[in-house]
């Protein structure tokens, strides 16, 4: 009989359990934490205490402790809180997404869903820091960084960022920084996408960049001068595709760098903006595979020029060579990176979106580049039979040349053929009160044609799909796409993306992959900072519902109630935990939440008229990211001193606070430090910066 048998059977042992300890509602945390009660037990022994709460009692100071209890509801087992959730799901209406503006329905490959997605040995592993036990990973995403090369034209891609608006503002800044032009003005087409432009705005203000809107057309004839660099998006936001070529030559001949906004499957098909002279090119793989999930997370791209290299945000994966002449892969170039060059830094990125990126670079591989003009073709075939039906039935599109999306002027029949889509289940883009935006994907069919021209047209006789299909097969009639816009050069010619197509290969490839790492489900991962360690399967089982993987973030407020539930638990769960008054689940990392916390500082002092606060106290000890974006904020940093055990030295504090009363914005500290303590001194270092004038991060 087994060990466990004889324990669970031993009556004599058997203690009586209430009903309430029985349910284990608490068994999350057992099944969850590693440590068992014989592994506390001897730890605890070698630190010569004989309880957690000893524990507890030594290294949290009292004068920090919570009195009383959360007001938090109970704890629930894994299978209540999943029956939530559904419930949650089931208040999301699934609708048919034609809203476009970089976010696209896509197909997830089943077997990188179950096997990468949906598999701890992809999802639990920690940051590849340690190449010898990420060389799995790493080869995804130098698939990744390559798939992007090939799609954009340019000479070298880093291996993901947060998001697309975020790897714009990166490319601002990278303009600024690499054109070492005088210049603080900064030109911004006004068909990026909206959310793109909000993020602009947000992170120029501080740096003093001033922000020129214009339209791009208006741009080709006249192009702005005076500029350190330029955004374009390509194809625009309402569906436009413009001949950025000559414009771009033009404002290198101004002294201008110029950044393209590009989505990758349009460049299946399109001219790359590499072969267009871009300096900069970034988008998002999103629609390569990874679900909308309500804006995220996906995988941003950032793609420049070889010259540029060492001034790339992010991560760069390479080949070298190991101790034994064999070829290995390594985080070859990070040379931003905040923990090395802190309050010098020019960018407070340090993550990337790494399992995103890994999907999005694996769908390429079992696509391959025949694959990818299938999928994109079929798209434009659509697009053009769409509007092709449309003039028939007297709707022009505003657009002259498209890949995926078209805009209509409705004028007063806007609002009722926006409901009327509604009704048969499909969401269009409201761009104004007279304009609406189709955009079509990857899950776009025939059927939704014919759906949309009798939204459009109600009783109207509706035009043949297969007439029209039989036109546009003669290419000279496919006139989505200028002549001298299409892509001729080949894409994806690496091995790696003509080698894995069927289901078993690809399979076998991903386990290949997997082999070579080290993830949860192989060992612990001892160590530290911010990085996620906790995946459990219940909380990773709802993102693959479609209840939740398929909503656009703009859909409409009727379709998201589930989501706005959830995330208003979550948020009103962190207002009881940190005893904050409200809170933003904007920010996409802790750096970008930092950020995020430093503008609100900043933002406080000059609701009071006191700009002139830009001082930015910061321990020596603090994480790499606090100077970074202090910097971001354009703030004065000022080191405190720190002992040898990472406390802060309350005497350098005060010296530094005084001396710096007048401009004083923030302190920020890190709790517990990097170091892992917990400094008594807290609540005076509070007071020591309120007294001051300042506020405390």
């Amino acid at each position: 009989m087994s060990s466990y048998s004889t324990s669970s059977v031993n009556t004599q042992n058997y203690k009586p359990l209430s009903l309430q300890e029985l349910e284990q509602r608490d068994r999350f945390v057992h099944r969850h934490i590693g440590p068992s009660e014989n592994d506390i037990s001897e730890m605890l022994k070698s630190l010569g205490m004989n309880s957690l709460d000893e524990l507890i009692n030594r290294t949290v100071p009292d004068s920090i402790r919570m009195s009383g209890e959360l007001d938090l509801p109970g704890s629930r087992s894994e299978t209540e809180v999943l029956n939530e959730l559904r419930s949650m799901a089931n208040r999301n209406q699934v609708a048919k997404s034609m809203i476009g503006m970089g976010y696209h329905s896509t197909i997830l490959p089943g077997v990188i869903q179950r096997n990468l997605l949906e598999n701890p040995g992809w999802y639990t592993a920690y940051t590849p820091y340690q190449p010898e036990v990420s060389q799995g990973r790493l080869e995804a995403l130098l698939n990744f960084q390559q798939m992007i090369i090939d799609l954009s034209g340019m000479d070298v891609a880093n291996a993901s960022l947060l998001d697309e608006a975020t790897a714009a503002a990166e490319a601002m800044t990278f303009c600024k920084r690499v054109s070492r032009s005088k210049s603080m003005r900064f030109f911004v087409a006004d068909d990026c996408h909206p959310q793109t432009i909000d993020v602009l705005k947000t992170r120029a203000e501080p740096m003093g960049f001033e922000l020129i809107f214009d339209n791009i057309r208006e741009q080709l004839e006249n192009p702005e001068a005076d500029l350190f660099g330029a955004l374009i998006q390509y194809p625009g936001t309402y569906g436009d595709i413009h001949d950025i070529e000559k414009l771009i030559e033009k404002w290198h001949e101004l002294g201008a760098m110029v950044t393209v906004a590009s989505d990758p499957l349009s460049l299946v098909l399109l001219k790359p903006p590499g072969e267009l002279g871009a300096d900069v090119v970034i988008g998002s793989s999103q629609r390569f595979g990874v679900p909308m999930g309500f804006g995220g997370p996906h995988a941003a791209f950032f793609a420049a020029r070889d010259k540029n290299i060492r001034s790339i945000p992010g991560r760069l994966i390479g080949a070298s060579i190991d101790r034994r002449g064999k070829t290995a892969l390594r985080m070859a170039l990070q040379t931003r990176e905040q923990h090395i060059r802190r309050e010098k830094a020019t960018s407070n990125i340090c993550t990337a979106q790494v399992l995103l990126g890994v999907i999005a670079g694996c769908y390429a591989v079992y696509h391959g580049p025949d694959g990818l003009k299938i999928i994109a073709h079929r798209i434009h075939r659509l697009t053009n039979i769409l509007k092709a039906g449309m003039k028939q039935l007297g709707f022009s599109a505003d657009n002259i040349y498209y890949f995926d999306t078209l805009t209509f002027s409705l004028e007063k029949k806007c609002d009722s053929i926006y409901e009327r889509a509604l009704e048969e289940g499909i969401n269009l883009r409201k761009t104004d009160s007279e304009q609406l935006g189709i955009s079509l994907d990857e899950e776009t069919t025939k059927e939704d044609i014919v759906t949309l021209w009798r939204v459009f047209a109600g009783d109207k006789k509706l035009p043949s799909i297969d007439e029209l299909d039989s036109h546009f097969m003669d290419l000279s009639n496919d006139s989505g796409i200028p002549k001298n816009l299409r892509r001729t050069s080949e894409i994806l010619t690496h091995p790696v993306f003509h080698q894995y197509h069927s289901e078993t290969a690809m399979l076998r490839y991903l386990r290949y992959l997997q082999d070579k790492d080290i993830a949860l489900d192989r060992a612990m991962i001892p160590l530290g900072s911010c990085t996620m360690k906790l995946n459990a399967t219940s909380e990773m089982i709802p993102i693959s519902w479609p209840e939740f993987a398929n909503i656009h973030p703009f859909a409409p407020p009727q379709q998201t109630e589930g989501y706005r539930d959830l995330i208003g638990e979550l948020e009103n769960a962190l207002i009881q935990i940190t005893g904050f008054d409200a809170v933003s689940m904007q920010p996409n990392s802790g750096a970008q939440g930092e950020y995020a916390g430093l503008l609100t500082i900043r933002s406080y002092h000059k609701s009071r008229g006191e700009e002139q606060r830009n001082v930015c106290l910061i321990p020596s000890s603090a994480h790499g990211t606090n100077p970074a974006s202090a910097t971001l904020a354009s703030m004065k940093i000022i080191i405190v001193k720190c002992d040898q055990d990472g406390n802060i030295d309350l005497e350098n504090l005060r010296i530094l606070a005084e001396k710096h009363a007048e401009n004083l914005a923030t302190l920020m500290i890190t709790y517990p430090s990097t170091h892992g303590v917990f400094e008594d001194s807290l609540i005076q270092i509070c007071d020591i910066i309120h007294e001051n004038g300042g506020q405390v991060y």
